[in-house]
């Protein structure tokens, strides 16, 4: 009779490093571990543009996911692979202007995700004299952005998306003093990237770039929207006597003259759903999540900020300043990850209680 072993090459390595725990043991059972794919992805990606191949693969590969989930761990050893293959380190922040390569530029209304960029005189504006766009840029991916912000310089906190991407002549009144920096779009440019962290590190660089241009301007907020209020609010409208719906018109027909008490109603129960509504002990809400995960505060709840049909649809058209106080952010980041703490201002604070 021949006895066949049933022991693996990683089987093997386990129990020598088990027996042995020795660095060369730990490396030679790290070498038996890696599924041959993972060799088969780098050696893909040397052929020329072969990496922007695997990321719109991955991005096939998720939508196959919910109903292939033995297929997961293909995804997890490409994203560990795109982790490393996009880091920081090989990132190219670059400024968006009206000169900027047509095909870039094309890029950029195409991947907007946030509020929508209708043509080139659309984009013209939001490339204006007060208007600024930084893109992330990756060796092998030349001319496509991985993800872009959109900044405006403005004379006080703004309370509505409308002013800031809307079409205008005007020219800039020199007399104004633009004393803030407005985030209001952060868009990632490429599904297949999902999960691989770009936003915070654009944010902290931009911030750099933009205090060397304009050095006066000493406050850094959003505009943010809050994609999972309505639905949120529709699962307790019931629990909250209200109905999405009637709030939607609301906020189109009265806008900023609705019902006071309408209003303040609604913004405490936002303010909720941002501060205490949570998923793994993280803010429920996405852009919440990421935001306040990179040390920003909650500073302002604004209604009627948002009429589009995208802005009702999914916050009944409220939007959120978070605050990047650089002399905290570190100190909101921490206390966010390790207490559970959402700094707040006053006036969300008052909201909450």
């Amino acid at each position: 009779m021949i006895l066949m072993s049933l022991r693996t090459p990683s089987w093997s390595a386990a129990d020598d490093y088990k027996n042995d725990p020795q660095a060369d043991q730990l490396v030679a059972l790290t070498r038996a571990i890696e599924a041959p794919r993972i060799k088969l992805f780098r050696r893909m990606n040397m052929a020329p543009d072969a990496t922007a191949v695997l990321v719109k693969m991955r991005a096939s590969l998720l939508k196959l996911l919910p109903d292939h989930p033995h297929l997961q761990c293909v995804d997890v050893d490409l994203k560990h692979q795109f982790i490393s293959w996009f880091n920081r380190g090989f990132l190219e922040l670059r400024a968006i202007d009206w000169n900027s390569p047509a095909a870039v530029l094309e890029r950029i209304i195409q991947y907007e995700s946030v509020h929508e960029i209708r043509g080139w005189e659309d984009l013209r504006t939001r490339l204006s004299e007060q208007r600024l766009c930084f893109a992330f840029f990756h060796p092998a991916m030349l001319d496509d952005p991985l993800v872009f912000v959109e900044v405006a310089l403005t004379a006080g906190i703004p309370d509505a998306i409308a002013p800031l991407i809307d079409r205008t002549n005007g020219t800039l009144d020199e007399h104004v003093y633009l004393d803030t920096v407005v985030f209001y779009s952060i868009s990632n440019c490429h599904p297949g990237l999902a999960g691989v962290s770009f936003g915070n590190f654009l944010i902290k660089q931009v911030v750099e770039e933009v205090g060397k241009r304009y050095p006066n301007a000493k406050r850094y907020v959003t505009l943010s929207p809050i994609p999972g209020f309505a639905k949120w609010l529709t699962a307790h409208q019931d629990e909250h006597q209200i109905d999405v719906h009637d709030l939607r018109s609301i906020a189109r027909l009265q806008a900023k003259d609705a019902n006071e008490s309408v209003k303040e109603k609604i913004l405490k129960l936002c303010a909720s759903y941002l501060v205490n509504e949570r998923a793994n002990s993280v803010a429920l809400d996405p852009v919440a999540r990421f935001h306040l995960g990179n040390g920003a505060s909650l500073r302002a709840i604004h209604w009627a900020a948002d009429l589009s049909e995208k802005g009702l649809h999914q916050s009944v058209g409220l939007m959120v300043n978070y605050l990047y106080d650089l002399d905290s952010i570190e100190e909101n980041h921490d206390a966010y990850f390790d207490q559970g703490e959402i700094v707040v201002s006053r006036t969300v604070a008052k909201w909450l209680q």
